[in-house]
């Protein structure tokens, strides 16, 4: 069910209204019903998106049934100002639309099924010149993908058959898309795109990764408001949430990567306020929903976050993505970063954004378009990953149980500080890595050994 809209406030406060004065038995007036203009479809892979242009709010519900596989969109004191048809297209999910009016007020609208489908759905508010809309996302199956379930390869470890095991989820955010190009670069590259490309080469090496499965937020050029990237993340049960993006500021002369987690306190820089005022306020001039202070979710979000110890994951997550980016290129600041990124405020996955580089500086713009640097970041970013689930692996998960555990050293750690961390004695650590004294270096893998 949709959230209530303006009209239905209206009637509701009007009811009340009448009620106090004691004409609750007389009729209600009419209000004006919302003009359903037509209905947009597009495609990309197993994903068909619907979108209603309407001249004002409605409020909907929407269900399906088999048998044949329709899906149904009830829109409140709504019309059709037009026939509702949608192109032909065998690579969608539609194969006719029907639409009648309903309740004598209200609006049906019938999509009559190629095959079943999982639907998302979200409201965008007028903005820039575009309507009052109402966004169907409609995936063959399940979306995203629940965690696969890892092969069973016949071992086992501490009396657990590896069958029930899964791989951990990284939720793959490429920033803007759609009608949000992002910073556009002095060249004309937008954002949008080269963050796109970026993200999918990261994906495409996590699912080469053993134990590892990329959910991508969004693969193809469309928007998503920032509150269903979030909500993506979270129906994909992911382990972390990087959000990737490229740098953009006045002066041109800037450059370097950067990475970035949630701060309610304050940004840890004014370039870093600058950013998330910038990111965040797009989304809104596009039509996504606010998510602010005063939001009972949000509170409910900052509540799990500091439960769940979100928060410092996302800043072990984010440093060991520093360390990497450093063999890539320069790093614009050698520490975490911290702001009030919206896209950032998942209750329970640890989250971080990744300014890939200043798309605004014309070298980083031209390495940004280059498969070569899109290769190397996206190989950083996996060894960063590799490297905190090393250590954060949740239970359950092939990395946390598989065989042998490894532990990668970072700058700072010493060889008594790792086997405290795994509750080992230093003696059974150095055996068995035939380490004869406390000498390690930053980058070398450590072998942890388990009870069988």
């Amino acid at each position: 069910m949709g959230q209530p809209t303006l009209p239905d406030l209206r009637r509701r406060q009007l009811l009340r209204a009448m009620t106090a004065l004691g004409l609750v038995g007389m009729p209600l007036p009419a209000l004006a019903r919302t003009g359903v203009q037509r209905v947009r479809m597009s495609v990309d892979g197993d994903t068909t998106r619907l979108v209603f242009d309407m001249d004002g709010e409605a409020e909907y519900s929407m269900f399906r049934l088999q048998s044949p596989d329709r899906l149904v969109v009830d829109l409140e004191n709504a019309r059709a100002v037009e026939d509702l048809a949608v192109s032909d297209n065998p690579r969608s999910a539609i194969k006719a639309v029907r639409h009648a009016a309903r309740n004598g007020s209200d609006l049906r609208v019938v999509f009559d099924l190629r095959k079943p489908v999982e639907p998302r759905s979200f409201v965008l508010m007028p903005a820039q010149g575009a309507p009052h809309r109402l966004v169907l996302d409609l995936t063959a199956g399940d979306a995203p993908a629940a965690p696969r379930a890892a092969e069973n390869n016949g071992s086992s470890r501490r009396g657990r058959s590896q069958e029930n095991l899964r791989d951990v989820v990284v939720a793959i955010d490429a920033g803007h898309g759609g009608h949000d190009p992002g910073a556009i670069g002095p060249a004309g590259t937008r954002e949008k795109d080269v963050v796109l490309q970026i993200s999918k080469r990261l994906a495409e090496r996590v699912d080469n990764e053993r134990g590892m499965q990329a959910v991508m937020i969004r693969s193809g050029d469309y928007f998503l408001p920032l509150r269903e990237r979030i909500e993506r993340a979270r129906k994909a049960d992911a382990d972390v949430f990087v959000s990737i993006h490229a740098d953009a500021i006045a002066n041109r002369s800037v450059q370097g990567s950067s990475v970035y987690m949630l701060s309610e306190r304050g940004a840890s820089s004014e370039a870093a306020r600058f950013l998330a005022q910038r990111e965040n306020q797009a989304d809104l001039s596009l039509g996504g929903v606010p998510i602010n202070g005063k939001d009972d979710s949000l509170a409910n979000v900052l509540l799990d976050l500091a439960q769940s110890g979100s928060l410092e994951a996302s800043n072990t997550l984010a440093e060991r993505m520093i360390a990497e980016l450093h063999r890539v290129g320069k790093v614009r600041k050698p520490e975490v970063e911290r702001a009030n990124f919206a896209v950032l405020r998942s209750p329970d996955v640890p989250s971080i954004l990744v300014e890939a580089a200043f798309i605004s500086n014309p070298s980083e713009e031209r390495k940004l378009r280059s498969a070569s640097f899109q290769n190397s970041l996206a190989d950083a970013l996996l060894t960063g990953l590799r490297s905190y689930f090393s250590t954060h692996a949740r239970p359950g998960t092939l990395i946390a149980d598989g065989q042998p555990d490894q532990h990668i050293i970072r700058p700072g750690e010493t060889l008594s500080g790792i086997a405290d961390r795994y509750s080992l004695s230093l003696a059974d650590l150095r055996s068995a890595n035939n380490v004869r004294d406390d000498r390690i270096y930053a980058g070398q893998i450590l072998q942890i050994p388990r009870d069988s």
